[in-house]
């Protein structure tokens, strides 16, 4: 009777322990499925601490194809736009693209508009005012003039009248030639028009734009390039904001990895 006995708590023993085994173990699945579904809550109240209303709100300049410009509906378009677009699918948030002076996006980052995308270069000046992001294209100015300009090399730039938008790099290069004065405009193609019609000796402007015009009015001008040095777009964000620069950043680098923004590069800008 004895040895029964010994025999069934042993038994009952082992049940209890297989029991006990499977408690802890479902415990354990509930407490890894808390833990996911807490970082898919902090990655969802995180998209939510960077954008409250769920919409990005972006400037832009619609006058420096292929970059931007106002596509046949009306709306602005271009590669820019495209891949501020596709940020924002990333961040599952609107765009909302507000068209305006290249001058006037940097003053209106953090009021008017959360970010600018506009073929802006990253400048220690601009730094000043506000961040950012990690560099999405290199560009380089180009020189454009008359067909049959006098104007070969960079040192021919001295003393000329040349027509540039206002606030670019083009525009603060013109000091760099000594005597030349600068003819501003809002819009590139302003520039550019004055040119075919003599009112300025040569316009520069970045290299992709440049060659747009050159296309555009090819029985006119050329677009040349004296070398100048390269510089980085990037797109401009709330200084000190560190969640949407971030925000931006790591969805910048997806559209790189997942082959999106090669294909926008080869549908706007070497198409």
């Amino acid at each position: 009777m004895k040895k029964i006995a010994v025999l069934l708590i042993l038994a009952m023993t082992v049940v209890f322990a297989g029991c006990g085994s499977n408690e802890s173990a479902d415990s354990d699945k509930k407490e890894e499925k808390t833990e996911d579904t807490s970082k898919e809550d902090a990655k969802d109240d995180s998209a939510e601490d960077v954008l409250a209303d769920g919409v990005l709100t972006v400037g832009t300049n619609a006058e420096f194809p292929p970059f931007e410009y106002v596509g046949d509906d009306g709306e602005p378009d271009g590669f820019d736009i495209a891949l501020i677009k596709a940020i924002g699918e990333k961040l599952g948030v609107d765009v909302e693209v507000e068209n305006m002076e290249f001058e006037s996006l940097v003053a209106s980052i953090g009021n008017k508009i959360d970010v600018a995308i506009a073929g802006m270069t990253v400048t220690d000046e601009r730094k000043n005012a506000v961040d950012f992001s990690d560099s999405y294209y290199q560009a380089v100015q180009y020189v454009i003039v008359p067909l049959d300009s006098d104007i070969k090399e960079a040192s021919d730039l001295n003393g000329k009248n040349i027509g540039v938008q206002l606030g670019t790099t083009g525009d603060f290069m013109v000091e760099d030639f000594e005597g030349a004065t600068a003819a501003q405009y809002n819009k590139a193609v302003d520039a550019v028009n004055d040119l075919i019609n003599g009112r300025v000796d040569a316009v520069i402007v970045d290299k992709n734009p440049a060659l747009v015009f050159e296309g555009k009015f090819s029985d006119k001008i050329k677009a040349l390039d004296f070398s100048f040095e390269p510089e980085d777009y990037a797109i401009a964000i709330p200084k000190g904001d560190e969640k949407l620069l971030n925000a931006v950043n790591d969805a910048l680098a997806e559209l790189k990895s997942d082959g999106t923004f090669d294909e926008l590069v080869n549908e706007y800008i070497e198409n």
